[in-house]
């Protein structure tokens, strides 16, 4: 078995048609969008990598979705996003259907590098272990909200994810750190 590496990525939006006017993507369809970054995806993740979604993976039917889940390498963890619930807000039965590696939460915690990295769509100005030099990893802003701390925007159309899954090293070597604080 090869070894196991972590990858991170946020906000997708396979399938969504406005979210590349919305945020500056440079791509003229959403096909065009999803098939590169299922290039992107691929070229990087191997078969037994494991890649944390932090939220908003995919729009379409069913079908779609499947399709898109199936195509891209790797075991596949979702942390939810607003854009993966239904109006009355129960989690979209397609998402739920999919063969996650862990069911999907709305946030969780993981270690990398012996380092603790809370996951959630959302950013937090503080979070689980962060006066003790844990990481926070979020999206949903479209890189509109700064990093604090050890924290940062994890979605895809950042300058440094490039469309891509990102290892912790690569997303937190721009990070600058904070003294472990046995108080806090």
């Amino acid at each position: 078995m090869a070894f196991t590496r972590k990858f991170y990525v946020s906000d997708t939006h396979f399938g969504h048609e406005s979210i590349i006017g919305n945020c500056n993507r440079p791509f003229a369809s959403a096909p065009e969008m999803d098939r590169y970054m299922i290039d992107c995806w691929n070229s990087t993740v191997g078969d037994d990598d494991i890649v944390f979604h932090l939220g908003d993976f995919a729009f379409g039917d069913e079908e779609y979705v499947r399709y898109i889940f199936h195509s891209l390498k790797g075991r596949k963890v979702l942390i939810l996003g607003n854009h993966d619930f239904r109006n009355n807000g129960s989690v979209l039965p397609w998402l739920l259907d999919l063969p996650w590696d862990k069911p999907p939460t709305p946030a969780m915690e993981t270690s990398d590098g012996g380092k603790r990295v809370y996951l959630s769509h959302y950013a937090h100005r503080v979070w689980p272990g962060s006066h003790k030099g844990a990481y926070h990893f979020f999206g949903h802003s479209h890189g509109r909200i700064p990093s604090v701390g050890n924290s940062r925007d994890i979605g895809v159309d950042l300058p440094d994810v490039a469309f891509t899954p990102r290892t912790f090293q690569e997303l937190t070597s721009g990070l600058p750190g904070l003294q472990t604080n046995p108080e806090g």
